[in-house]
């Protein structure tokens, strides 16, 4: 009984501790890159966006190597293991070509933990009826505290300091996966055949776009967001402060969410967390204070924290029964892997040509792009375009 007990809390520190390692290195990975090694923005921007390409290739595989072996307990202790040592080489790495090398090679192995994770805590919620959010909230905390932790420290013990500390937290990540649960069926994903039916969905494949839209430049601002502080200004310890306002807003929109979605609709949720998004993005073109940009960090939780719930809600309705899983997986792929991906390589490209500032001009287009293709989606396609909806 007593491990069973201890299973929320184990769940709830592992999340902690995942997006504590998660913080300290990825944030401020350009700022190393930048000082330290002296790279140019092209160059950082090309770094930064092999984690996600690599990751479109290699989830699929690591899901595959779970659903074999049915041990995704071992997969994901040995992922954070080789994740957390192969971080050290990092901070002797003074070539580009090794640190794209050792990049893919990280990342391979990264892309693994928090899918296989997210599987074992949703078939325990499911079992258990409990409610995930409540566990993916210390996530957002970890987040939030390690980044302005770091950005405080590296001030005085220097940038290395933080590939050490994500080594730390992932292999103190180990020791709570020892006591998770033991179960072994995993979300079985069809992707060829789901594939096929959902390409035939209009409403499903502008979504994606919109995905594609919205996501990238969200999830690049991660690579990119501490340079822009120190652009304004900042120093490290501003960078931190800056990501723990905007990670740490995520957490309470989470809670909040169910509510507001079953409220409003998921329809007006993502329009105004799209809004909210692309509104952020543009008032950061206009070079505005440090104080202003503090200020509104708090709609980087509108937009992650309202719309991510909202966006899974809408995929998980229009998809039909048998290829939810699909759908969804197919969703992740296009907003964390690809659009990632084109919004970091490019806005390295951009940042080189023009400035920071000129990066979160094209952020603020991809995302009212997104805007206008949601609002084409939810107003102006019939119903009936989601023929294979099951619901009505």
């Amino acid at each position: 009984m007593k491990s069973i007990e201890r299973t929320p809390l184990n769940i709830s520190l592992f999340y902690f501790f995942i997006f504590f390692g998660f913080g300290t290195l990825f944030p401020l990975l350009s700022v190393y890159l930048k000082q330290d090694v002296g790279l140019t923005g092209t160059q950082i921007g090309a770094i930064m966006s092999v984690s996600p390409v690599v990751m479109i290739i290699a989830q699929p595989i690591w899901g595959v190597i779970c659903d074999y072996t049915r041990r995704p307990r071992a997969v994901l202790i040995f992922t954070l293991a080789m994740s957390g040592f192969i971080a050290i080489p990092f901070a002797v790495m003074d070539s580009y070509i090794s640190l794209i090398l050792i990049s893919i090679l990280l990342a391979t192995f990264q892309s693994a933990i928090v899918p296989v994770s997210d599987s074992i805590t949703l078939n325990y919620v499911m079992a258990t009826k409990k409610d995930y959010g409540n566990f993916r909230l210390w996530g957002a905390v970890g987040f939030a505290v390690s980044v302005y932790v770091m950005g405080t420290l590296a001030e005085t013990l220097g940038l290395k300091l933080i590939f050490y500390s994500f080594t730390a937290a992932l292999l103190i990540c180990t020791i709570f996966v020892l006591s998770f649960p033991k179960e072994s069926n995993t979300l079985k994903v069809d992707l060829r055949s789901g594939f096929m039916r959902l390409i035939r969905m209009p409403k499903f494949i502008l979504f994606l776009f919109t995905t594609f839209s919205v996501f990238g430049p969200i999830h690049s601002n991660n690579f990119y967001f501490g340079l822009y502080i120190q652009e304004l200004g900042g120093t490290l310890a501003g960078v931190g402060i800056a990501f723990l306002l905007a990670a740490g807003s995520e957490a309470p929109f989470m809670k909040l969410s169910g509510g507001w979605i079953r409220k409003l609709g998921y329809e007006k949720i993502l329009i105004a967390a799209a809004l909210i998004s692309a509104v952020r993005w543009f008032y950061y073109f206009t070079e505005p204070t440090l104080v202003g940009v503090y200020a509104t960090t708090i709609a980087q939780g509108f937009s992650i924290g309202l719309f991510i719930p909202a966006a899974l809600q809408y995929v998980r309705e229009i998809a039909p029964d048998d290829v939810k899983a699909t759908a969804v997986a197919l969703y992740s792929s296009m907003g964390n892997g690809l659009g990632s991906w084109f919004c970091t390589f490019f806005g390295g490209i951009i940042y080189d040509a023009h400035s920071l500032f000129g990066l979160y001009f094209f952020f603020g287009t991809m995302t009212t792009i997104g805007l206008i293709l949601l609002l084409i989606n939810l107003k102006v396609l019939p119903e009936g375009a989601a023929s294979a909806s099951p619901s009505s």
